[in-house]
């Protein structure tokens, strides 16, 4: 009988069947990462994605190693679409951060698998957080050949060596912020914030379109009365 051989899309598929998220509130948090970070990041060689899948080696057969973090940072690799991120075609450079926004059908052993995951393929920073019991942890290292540092609640706030990123609790609450100090927002309240911004603006120019059109008014009068404006 003879073997069909396995197709590299079969080998390397774009998706692994699974949704982005299993609720809005895990959804909002990843959309809430992957946009704050493409913000931080912005015209610089650093590709930011979310639940993309991640080929860290390229085999023959199956099994094939492979995660879909909620949101990855990779320093040196240029931003752009991919339909997956497959590491032997990216100058072999792993991702250096990545998040998981923790579900309740998430188990142990899937968070340890992927826990093991990252730190067998070179994952420098991890951070995992669990929005409905608010659990927030991570390791840390400066090379894949170290050992991870735990990072838990006690030591926030605490900053990100490689993002510049603070992640802090408010109310009990994750809070990340840029290294500037603005907190990372939903993109519907950075969109309300520049919307807000541009009606200020707005009402600025009328304000200022209104004196101009007083003060014509006004010199318009004294010439009326005979006097020269220039002259006062």
């Amino acid at each position: 009988m003879v073997q069909t051989p396995v197709s590299h899309l079969d080998l390397y598929p774009d998706s692994d069947g699974q949704p982005m998220a299993e609720n809005t509130i895990q959804y909002r948090w990843i959309v809430r990462l992957v946009s704050n970070l493409k913000r931080l990041f912005a015209g610089q060689n650093v590709f930011v994605a979310g639940d993309l899948l991640w080929y860290p080696v390229q085999v023959q057969a199956p099994p094939v190693p492979a995660q879909a973090p909620d949101a990855m940072v990779v320093f040196g690799r240029p931003p752009g679409d991919r339909g997956s991120y497959k590491q032997w075609q990216e100058d072999d450079i792993a991702p250096q951060v990545v998040f998981e926004i923790l579900s309740p059908s998430n188990t142990r052993r899937e968070i340890f698998a992927k826990q093991t995951f990252y730190q067998q393929y070179g994952v420098l920073e991890m951070f995992f957080y669990d929005p409905d019991s608010r659990d927030f942890w991570g390791f840390v290292r400066e090379t894949p050949e170290q050992e991870f540092s735990l990072i838990t609640p006690l030591n926030l706030p605490w900053t990100s060596p490689l993002l510049q990123i603070r992640f802090d609790l408010g109310g009990d609450e994750l809070r990340v912020f840029h290294p500037n100090g603005e907190p990372f927002q939903d993109p519907e309240e950075v969109m309300a914030e520049r919307e807000r911004i541009q009606r200020d603006l707005e009402q600025v120019q009328q304000n200022l379109e209104q004196m101009q059109q007083e003060r014509d008014r006004a010199l318009a009068k004294l010439r009326e009365l005979g006097i020269d404006p220039n002259e006062l």
